[in-house]
C-alpha cells in the first residue's frame, strides 16, 4: 500500500495546503412539530472533505477528485489527515504524471514513508 498526501496551492496566500479534520461535524434535525433530541457526529470523507476546499485552494476540486479515483482512493488517515491511498507503484507515477499534465505546480503529491 502506497500513501501520499495532496498538497494544493491556496487561492489566497498560494502556499502549499493541504486539508486536515479538526473536530467532526455535528450534525441535527430542526423538527416543525417537535423537539428533535437528536445530534450525530461524524467526520468527512476524503472526497467530501477535498470537495470543500473548492474556492480555497487554485485547482478544480472536482477534477482533482475525479483524477485521483483512477488510480486510488482519498482517505481520511487516523480521523485527521487527508491521503490518497494506491495500490501499486505503477499507480503512483501515473498519478503523478496526470496531477503534473492537468495542474502544473497547483497541486503536487508527497509520498509518506
Amino acid at each position: 500500500m502506497i500513501r501520499a498526501k495532496l498538497w494544493f496551492r491556496c487561492a489566497a496566500m498560494h502556499d502549499p495546503v493541504t486539508p486536515i479534520i479538526v473536530r467532526p461535524a455535528v450534525l441535527s434535525w430542526e423538527a416543525k412539530q417537535r423537539d428533535v433530541d437528536l445530534t450525530i457526529e461524524r467526520a468527512f470523507n476524503g472526497d467530501e472533505l477535498v470537495l470543500r476546499m473548492k474556492g480555497w485552494v487554485t485547482v478544480n476540486v472536482k477534477k482533482a477528485v475525479g483524477i485521483v479515483k483512477k488510480y486510488g482512493r482519498l482517505k481520511v488517515l487516523d480521523e485527521r489527515d487527508l491521503v490518497v491511498e494506491l495500490e501499486r507503484e505503477k499507480d503512483y507515477e501515473r498519478l503523478e504524471g496526470e496531477i503534473l499534465e492537468n495542474f502544473k505546480d497547483q497541486l503536487n503529491l508527497e509520498r509518506l514513508k
